[in-house]
């Protein structure tokens, strides 16, 4: 009996002992590359200065979602509802009730760079709410604030007060209404979670018989930390994690129970990148339980394990480039980085505040913007802990396979591209920003990424 599990246990180690190659076929695709390559609010300075939106063009970045924009209370003039509908006893059927004046110049800035908006529907949090609250109230109506909210689509995507055809696809309803059970202490929500069950219920509801060709979804839940057992101090999400869990099985119950509208289900991760990949596993498998197999799920604020002290370094760029490798490869739908700001501090990966420049985790976007302009996503193996791969292909005799490493180790590349030869490789790291270093790769450092682009033979 030994000799036998000895054999076996040979057998199946002979392909590592043996240094087989692990084989890549890029003839064969399994759906597309999604857009997990957006990011929050934009890297807009001052009032309506859209002038560093080009770097999210030159990026290929897909969404940005709309939220926190400004700074605190949105500047009181970007986005949020009472920054557009500023007299909530106004006739929100009359355009002179609404101010779209800044919300239209950064709106446009984003399109015209080719970047569609994410529009959360709501308020930007109030961290200081202890002191006062000012805008964070459950609608005195909730009808009419769908109301509201109807024109302020009409406007952007149906012309409506001078407005546009933007085509604006994702609508979101609130932000992070569970972020503490109770209101005393709630940054986002000043009410019960009854209520917002009921807010969103009229909400969606409403706008969804308006507009069926929209996406309608939230809430930006704070995330599913307790799945994985974590306890980060990510900014301002309660460390009453048990809580988020409730509320989300909470919210699925009541939407399948009442037909509600869930195009999408968004939800947020400031864990390392391997727990919250496994978070947003949690979530899919959950949603699908419940019955909502055909909603999206949108992780529309992530970012690995935030720390000042790996600003704009290749450890930084590769968790990123890591967790959105991840979250393609487990199916998420679309995802937004906590943040794209001008800003400082830790929750700003991409920009820099003081030289208005991109930091190195930008690079990581534009790595992955090949991946995305290839389009097709081809299957990869399974790799050792803390490697990240992604493939994709044109169908066309050209692909590309990314690669981040943040296992710890030197990651020996082993793989088999069959037909495929490498033509170029670009790394990025402490001493390089996605720059070429030759068509060979042996091994990819700790803390680094590469970009390996391919050709047919």
């Amino acid at each position: 009996m030994r000799r036998f599990i000895f054999i076996a246990m040979a057998i199946l180690l002979v392909p590592y002992l043996s240094g087989a190659k692990q084989k890549i076929d890029f003839d064969k695709t399994r759906g597309v590359i999604n857009a997990v390559n957006g990011v929050g609010q934009p890297p807009v300075t001052g009032f309506a200065n859209t002038a560093h939106f080009h770097y999210l063009k030159e990026a290929g970045i897909p969404y940005s979602r709309l939220h926190d924009v400004g700074g605190a209370y949105g500047m009181f003039i970007y986005v949020d509802i009472p920054n557009i509908f500023r007299d909530f006893n106004a006739d929100e059927n009359d355009p002179e009730s609404y101010d779209f004046a800044f919300t239209d110049l950064l709106i446009k800035g984003l399109v015209d760079n080719g970047v569609e908006p994410y529009y959360r529907l709501g308020v930007t949090i109030e961290n200081a709410q202890h002191v006062k609250a000012y805008r964070i109230f459950p609608p005195a109506d909730f009808a009419k604030w769908a109301r509201i909210c109807e024109h302020i689509i009409m406007h952007y995507n149906y012309g409506w007060a001078d407005g546009f055809e933007m085509n604006i696809s994702h609508w979101e309803i609130w932000n992070e209404p569970e972020n503490s059970p109770d209101p005393e202490t709630n940054p986002c929500w000043k009410g019960t979670w009854e209520q917002y069950l009921e807010f969103y219920g009229t909400a969606a509801t409403y706008l969804k018989s308006k507009f069926p060709e929209l996406k309608i979804g939230g809430y930006g839940s704070c995330g599913f930390y307790s799945v994985t057992g974590d306890s980060v101090a990510a900014g301002n999400n309660s460390m009453r994690y048990d809580n988020f869990v409730t509320c989300f099985h909470s919210f699925l119950k009541k939407a399948r129970s009442e037909g509600w509208p869930l195009d999408f289900f968004s939800a947020h991760s400031y864990s390392c990148t391997a727990n919250a990949i496994k978070q947003m596993q949690y979530a899919r498998k959950t949603l699908d339980e419940y019955g909502f197999k055909k909603t999206e799920l949108s992780v529309n604020e992530w970012l690995p394990d935030p720390a000042i002290e790996k600003s704009n370094t290749g450890k930084q760029a590769a968790e990123i480039a890591a967790e959105m490798i991840g979250f393609q490869n487990i199916g998420v739908n679309d995802a937004e980085i906590y943040d794209a700001k001008m800003g400082g501090g830790r929750y700003s990966p991409l920009f820099d505040h003081t030289t208005l420049k991109p930091k190195r985790a930008y690079y990581s976007y534009v790595m992955f913007n090949t991946l995305r302009q290839l389009g097709k996503a081809v299957p990869v193996p399974e790799t050792d802990e803390g490697v990240y791969l992604c493939a994709a292909s044109d169908g066309k005799g050209k692909a590309a396979i990314m690669v981040s490493n943040i296992s710890g180790n030197a990651w020996k590349n082993n793989l088999d591209f069959g037909r495929y030869k490498i033509t170029e490789v670009r790394i990025l790291d402490d001493t390089h920003l996605n720059e070429p270093v030759g068509d060979r790769l042996e091994s990819l450092e700790n803390d680094s990424v590469c970009l390996l682009l391919l050709e047919k033979r």
